[in-house]
């Protein structure tokens, strides 16, 4: 396409709406030749695509030795995508199922329950019988975390503990792994009901950062010396489907659990998945689509 009609297109009314909406993503050349995908920080001047990252990072690199871009904006063109819930991150589907009885299978013999994952009794109540995905994310993945579907942030709790691996070798042996490492629980609510994404710390990864829009950037490192559970309430946080939650420092590992009825989840256990991928989508109950 030509600058001149390039221009035209991306600064109609329209498309300058889709652009600024959560669903916009950029694609580039990495320096192996491969693609990588830019969910968000990147903006159209009326001339030129801006992307918004640090000198340093190695995408600043690759597009000045390749500036050719690809751009999509997925609008939800039919009422099963407009339903669909989206993958939070890049990486690969570890375990996918029912919540049976207030227990969640993390591997063959392994399992935790959704307390001890979501920090007490209480917590868990919505998600009984409910289902859940975990997605592992391994250091070369996309290290930021998103909203799976539309909602509102209730808050998020802190809750202190181990800095084990959580490659799937390691989870395979060492019983209730990821409800007993640091984590950071996001708790939101919309039409799907509750919806609950642990951002689950790991040996290596450092820290786990919360986005902006969280109530400013927040940093586990804040709280970790102090080895207590920390709960902040949100009011008025509004997130759309796709919109950043947080980041790890290096790769970890994500679980989303819903309530019973509201969400059916597709994909197999070793599934590679990417971040704005279809996870599933809303039950006829939920306000999906039969």
């Amino acid at each position: 396409m030509k600058a001149d009609e390039l221009a035209q297109e991306l600064g109609h009314p329209e498309a300058q709406k889709l652009l600024s909406g959560s669903m916009a993503r950029l694609a580039y050349n990495g320096p192996d030749g491969f693609p990588r995908v830019i969910p968000t920080g990147f903006y159209w001047t009326g001339d030129r695509i801006v992307v918004s990252t640090a000198p340093t990072s190695p995408k600043v690199k690759a597009l000045e030795t390749r500036p050719e871009v690809a751009l999509t904006i997925d609008t939800g063109d039919t009422p099963g995508d407009a339903k669909a819930l989206l993958s939070p991150a890049d990486g690969k589907i570890s375990q996918l199922g029912k919540i049976v009885d207030g227990r969640i299978f993390q591997a063959k013999g392994q399992e935790y329950t959704a307390a001890e994952l979501l920090g007490d009794e209480a917590s868990a109540v919505p998600y009984r019988n409910g289902r859940f995905a975990t997605i592992y994310l391994s250091p070369r993945d996309y290290h930021r975390v998103h909203a799976p579907a539309d909602a509102r942030v209730l808050g998020y709790d802190y809750l202190p503990g181990a800095l084990w691996s959580v490659n799937p070798r390691v989870a395979a042996r060492r019983d209730g792994l990821l409800a007993r490492n640091e984590r950071v629980v996001i708790r939101m609510h919309g039409a799907l009901g509750h919806i609950a994404l642990v951002m689950v710390g790991a040996g290596g990864v450092g820290n786990m950062r919360l986005a902006e829009a969280l109530g400013g950037e927040v940093d586990s490192d804040r709280w970790r010396a102090a080895r207590e559970p920390r709960r902040v309430e949100l009011s008025g946080v509004e997130v759309a489907r796709g919109d950043e939650l947080g980041a790890f420092r290096l790769g970890s590992t994500v679980v989303v659990v819903f309530e019973p009825g509201r969400a059916e989840l597709v994909g197999e256990i070793g599934d590679p998945m990417r971040f704005g991928v279809r996870l599933g989508r809303a039950t006829p109950a939920a306000g999906g689509v039969p």
